[in-house]
């Protein structure tokens, strides 16, 4: 009797132990977006230039302030940024890692990575004057990033994944501000101009784009470059004496968004079952920069770290002092957004995001 309660409760567990596998693959399955994977430059890079050579870094305070355990993780910001954020938002998981994290662990692969490196941009000139990761270099780390999934999940599931994720794709700001309009990007004034130029990333920008869809990729969310001339740094260098917003830098983002649009209506003309969105943030934005006290802002033409009007990266350090209340500010350092900043401005654009690709 006793020998036959005992295989009868083996068999029970047994039994168990099978639909807790069958469940856990079905909940899979059945996620809306499973995963979030970034592409890009310095705003969604979540800490992959912290593990290569280049003064495009900021893996050291006051960086990551108001982070989780105000660390210093190679984001470019005083908190979290787009991909932590929206993340969150779609109940995916808190923060997005780095796909060069030395502490990346199995178990994150299977809700996104950012491959992303502050500095880079569609123009592959761009990410080589700054030493970064180029676009092209972000696909090769993909395609290592899906071997490794399917070790992790199986083919079956990462496919699953790779399908039903979302990618979002920043770039174009360090085209304008850290290559063309800039003092290294004399031989690129030399060889283009406006209009040429645009052309040249918007170009780069769709062959990327297709690239990405023949990895697997279907929902796609590209956001417009910004308005480039409106952030602190650049109305140093470009809005004269007053520091104005730079005109000719934003009408170049400009052409570059019109352009681009086009280009994304086009290819989701041509590839079957993609869904790649354009994401207008230049409008709020400059809306934003424009009202700030709309948004419960004070200050919007300086950072809040050292005097905000041309500290990035290494300039923006421990010594350079930030300011008593973040809060009051949109931009963090001379160039980048602080964690509220991105939270306002995701408010205004997340929605269309979720309502066209979830």
């Amino acid at each position: 009797m006793q020998l036959s309660n005992y295989y009868s409760r083996i068999g029970s567990i047994i039994l168990i132990l099978l639909l807790f596998i069958i469940t856990c693959k079905g909940a899979l399955q059945n996620t809306k977006i499973p995963a979030l994977f970034a592409f890009g430059d310095s705003i969604v890079d979540q800490g992959n230039n912290n593990a290569i050579k280049t003064l495009a870094k900021c893996n050291f305070p006051p960086y990551g302030r108001d982070f989780e355990g105000g660390m210093a993780t190679g984001r470019f910001s005083n908190g979290k940024t787009p991909p932590d954020l929206i993340a969150e938002e779609l109940g995916i998981t808190n923060l997005i890692p780095a796909y060069l994290d030395p502490n990346l662990k199995a178990e994150d692969l299977r809700t996104g990575v950012s491959f992303a490196s502050g500095g880079a941009g569609f123009d592959p000139e761009t990410s080589r004057l700054a030493s970064v990761i180029s676009l092209l270099d972000q696909l090769e780390q993909y395609k290592e990033y899906i071997w490794k999934l399917k070790r992790v999940v199986g083919e079956e599931d990462a496919n699953f994944i790779l399908e039903k994720s979302l990618y979002l794709v920043v770039a174009g700001s360090d085209d304008l501000a850290n290559n063309y309009f800039s003092a290294t990007g004399f031989k690129t004034r030399l060889h283009y101009n406006i209009p040429s130029y645009t052309d040249l990333i918007v170009a780069s920008a769709s062959t990327f784009l297709q690239e990405l869809y023949n990895l697997g990729a279907r929902r796609i969310a590209v956001l417009s470059t910004p308005p480039i001339g409106c952030v602190p740094s650049q109305r140093t260098l470009g809005g004269g004496i007053l520091r104005m917003c730079a005109e000719n830098y934003n009408q170049a983002a400009e052409l570059v968004n019109a352009k681009l649009s086009r280009e994304i209506d086009s290819l989701n003309q041509r590839l079957p079952q993609s869904r790649i969105l354009y994401t207008d943030v230049y409008n709020p934005l400059l809306h934003i920069i424009q009202h700030p006290q709309n948004y419960g802002f004070e200050f919007n033409n300086k950072g809040c770290c050292g005097t905000g009007k041309l500290e990035v990266a290494v300039f923006c350090n421990k010594f350079s002092g930030t300011c008593s209340d973040v809060s009051k500010y949109i931009f963090w350092d001379s160039f980048h957004p602080t964690e509220k900043g991105y939270r306002v401005l995701l408010n205004q654009t997340l929605d269309k995001i979720i309502n066209s690709l979830v």
